[in-house]
């Protein structure tokens, strides 16, 4: 006869899966990947709604450049925008460099009173270098599968407004790039040139040698959780005040100005920030037999490396450690083509960070004080995501400030991070 039979669950083999919806996130319009396989071989692969499906195969290239030939070009690029924009310095008709025009790309973000010849030359220059990188060094080739490859990326890239994630075993400076130029009958203006950049026409964040953080949801507050973490020397004459108020009002925040205070609380199993800001000084350093790694220094100058979150945070893979960072490391992107320019980046997104965005070259303090103050101030309002504000201040400093440097910040993962309204949702 049948009968009831009493059940005592002792196992629950949905645990951990049944928090997952939290995690959902819109998927990328475009999605290209560039492998390196055995003999310095790069395989391209591009998926997404912004390429077209194929029928019976998928849109895959093994190319003729090599790794280490990609890594030089793109470093020649951050040097080249550091030599020809940064530094440019306006001369008089005998070569001898103007008084009162000192570096003036550098010495302010607001570029508007800058004549428009000079900036429209130096940055069609840059686009130039842009685009070349993309087809001309990496994406190079004359056989059906890479032109046919190379088409339909070009294609989609020339659209507007896509999310697109470039997952890589190649870091490259992505926004810095470019499309290729338009006919024209006539010299492109500055306009037209910031938009064949893909940092002025797409979200873009790099992905690939960091597995992003899953876990169950986060706890929400009553205030953010914020850190500042700077050298107080740097900056005295920008707006770095202004970014250290922003990130104390409404919030509860941590200033940390030492090595000995970044550590202390790296190693703490429950550190749980939403936002950590960095504003200090960056360099490479050596790391034989290894690439040269970036370090950063803050007041009292004792280097931290990736290796030092490794050693900090490596037994605490499942604590509450997951801020989005932004690292305003001054002259970080100054390295030759051999240096690991992210591994920084990918300890912390390894150990918990949502992402990470900073400078791909060394950039200067005033602009960038301005960028944190602008992006500080939208991510804590919870206007929109990560990758929607830096997107969106490549083209507002570019359309309001005739500045391009908004496109020279990337964004390492971390294109979805958001902060959280206390309500428990989202922004």
């Amino acid at each position: 006869m049948p009968r009831s039979l009493t059940v005592r669950v002792v196992q629950d083999p949905s645990d951990g899966f049944r928090h997952l919806p939290h995690l959902h996130v819109q998927a990328p319009d475009l999605r290209v990947s560039f492998d390196v396989l055995g003999g310095g071989r790069i395989r391209a692969r591009m998926t997404g709604p912004a390429v077209p499906t194929l029928r019976g195969t998928e849109h895959k290239a093994d190319l003729s450049a090599r790794p280490d030939e990609v890594h030089g070009a793109a470093a020649r690029l951050c040097t080249r925008w550091k030599e020809r924009f940064v530094d440019y310095q306006p001369v008089d008709d005998q070569g001898r460099a103007l008084r009162d025009r000192q570096r003036p790309f550098a010495t302010a973000a607001d570029l508007t009173a800058e004549p428009d010849y000079e900036l429209r030359t130096v940055v069609a220059d840059l686009a130039r270098g842009g685009t070349s990188l993309l087809f001309d060094t990496l994406l190079r080739g004359d056989d059906v599968q890479t032109v046919m490859f190379r088409s339909y990326l070009r294609s989609a890239l020339s659209l507007q407004g896509l999310r697109i994630r470039f997952d890589s075993d190649l870091h490259l400076p992505w926004p810095m790039l470019c499309v290729t130029a338009e006919p024209s009958a006539g010299e492109a203006s500055l306009d037209t040139l910031f938009a064949r950049f893909l940092g002025h026409r797409h979200q873009i964040e790099h992905t690939g040698d960091a597995y992003a953080w899953i876990g169950a949801p986060r706890t929400t507050r009553s205030q953010p959780v914020v850190s500042l973490n700077h050298d107080v020397r740097v900056g005295r004459t920008t707006r770095a005040d202004e970014v250290a108020k922003v990130l104390a009002d409404g919030t509860l925040c941590t200033v940390r100005t030492t090595y000995a205070e970044l550590t202390r609380d790296f190693e703490r199993p429950d550190l749980d920030e939403q936002l950590m800001y960095f504003w200090c000084h960056g360099e490479f350093v050596g790391n034989a037999p290894e690439p040269p790694v970036l370090a950063i220094r803050l007041t009292d100058g004792t280097p931290f490396d990736g290796h030092t979150v490794r050693e900090l945070r490596a037994g605490h893979q499942h604590g509450p450690f997951h801020p989005l960072v932004l690292l305003n490391a001054c002259h970080a992107g100054v390295a030759g083509a051999s240096a690991d320019r992210a591994f920084l980046s990918r300890m912390l997104i390894e150990h918990g960070a949502q992402g990470v965005l900073g400078p791909l070259i060394a950039m200067p303090q005033a602009f960038a004080a301005e960028y944190a103050l602008e992006f500080v101030t939208r991510y804590l309002r919870a206007e929109a995501n990560a990758g929607r504000i830096a997107h969106d201040l490549a083209r507002h400093f570019a359309a309001r400030y005739r500045n391009p440097l908004g496109f020279a910040y990337g964004l390492h993962g971390g294109m979805d991070a958001q902060l959280e309204h206390t309500n428990g949702g989202e922004a």
